[in-house]
């Protein structure tokens, strides 16, 4: 699977995208909302593995896909939409990137991609996401999307010793066809 957007490629991960991964994840500023402080080539080259295996998986429900500069083929991210079984009318849209990448509307670049997909190709009916609340720009590109709001979840994340608020925002199949100009 592949998209193609004016700079980005989102593409199947590959067993040595590993070391860009790890590169990335490394890195404190990407840390900062995440569950873990660091992160071993251990780890990174079973997550490159998780997400090698779920394409396999018949049915597919879990599209996560190597984010890459589409004139390099460098891998900057990775950006996905997961449905629970595959049946399920409605996914989770996630998203990462380099930091060194950050402020430069790669990550909206892909998960409009990535919701064109959901909503053209799977045929779902909404799609949601969720960020730490204190993560401003990763809630500037949900919003940017077109997302709404639906809820606050008071201090039901815990990590890095102490207990973060997440936000849910999700947008409807019509509402998205509706900005994109469609039926």
């Amino acid at each position: 699977m592949k998209l193609v957007t004016e700079r980005l490629m989102l593409r199947e991960f590959r067993k040595d995208d590993w070391p860009a991964v790890l590169a990335y994840q490394s890195d404190p500023r990407y840390l900062r909302y995440y569950d873990w402080s660091g992160r071993t080539p251990e780890q990174v080259q079973a997550f490159v593995q998780v997400l090698l295996d779920q394409r396999r998986a018949e049915p597919r429900v879990k599209f996560q896909l190597a984010v890459t500069l589409k004139k390099t083929d460098r891998l900057i991210g990775n950006c996905g939409i997961r449905r629970a079984e595959p049946e399920a009318s409605q996914a989770e849209l996630g998203y990462e990137l380099a930091p060194r990448h950050w402020g430069r509307g790669y990550a909206s670049e892909a998960t409009q991609a990535m919701l064109g997909f959901a909503f053209h190709e799977l045929g779902l009916h909404r799609v949601w996401g969720e960020c730490i609340a204190e993560n401003a720009a990763s809630r500037r590109v949900l919003e940017n999307l077109g997302m709404s709001l639906e809820g606050r979840l008071r201090e039901n994340r815990w990590m890095k010793g102490r207990w973060w608020d997440t936000l849910i925002y999700g947008i409807l199949a019509q509402e998205w066809l509706a900005q994109e100009g469609g039926p």
